[in-house]
């Protein structure tokens, strides 16, 4: 399996994974994501097929923040959204961005335990987070050397990648 950056061309599998994972994304805004910040936006491909993605961004000086981390349903529990995670994390670190946050559904323990796993930590419950009226667990995690360490062999990992395009690095509006 390898990790590399989203291209255009990706657009239509990445689509295709992401209505499978969440029931209230607009599909649309991965768009945006990629135009304004596109080194944060990486998919794992396994022979030619694109198994999962994670999107993330810089919230503000010393935050990161994953929008986004699906995997197909038939590559679960194969270390790919381990892997997607660390990926994220290292760009992050090496853009140094101290913190990364995320939100998960209170019913997602499959995906909370993966965060756990990785070192983030539960911080607090929002009520109603989500669109269907579901409570999100806000997770954090402080970026550190460890990041690198699970660079594995793959060409991206190899290499230190901005996180920002120019100027524009911030969450669309839309979002």
């Amino acid at each position: 399996m390898n990790i590399r950056r989203f291209v255009p061309d990706d657009f239509e599998e990445v689509f295709l994974i992401e209505q499978e994972a969440f029931s209230d994304h607009d599909t649309f805004v991965y768009i945006n994501f990629y135009e304004m910040n596109m080194n944060g936006f990486l998919v794992a491909v396994k022979n030619d097929e694109i198994v999962g993605f994670v999107v993330g961004y810089q919230l503000n000086e010393n935050e990161g923040r994953i929008f986004a981390l699906a995997v197909k349903d038939e590559y679960k529990s194969r270390g790919i959204g381990t892997q997607l995670v660390h990926a994220i994390l290292k760009i992050f670190y090496e853009n140094s961005i101290q913190y990364a946050g995320l939100e998960v559904r209170i019913s997602n323990v499959r995906a909370q335990k993966l965060y756990q796993r990785v070192g983030f930590v539960p911080c607090w419950v929002e009520k109603k987070y989500y669109f269907d009226g579901e409570d999100g667990i806000i997770m954090k995690i402080r970026t550190s050397p460890q990041c690198l360490l699970y660079a594995l062999d793959n060409p991206l990992q190899k290499q230190v990648i901005p996180i920002r395009n120019g100027p524009a690095f911030k969450t669309p509006d839309s979002i």
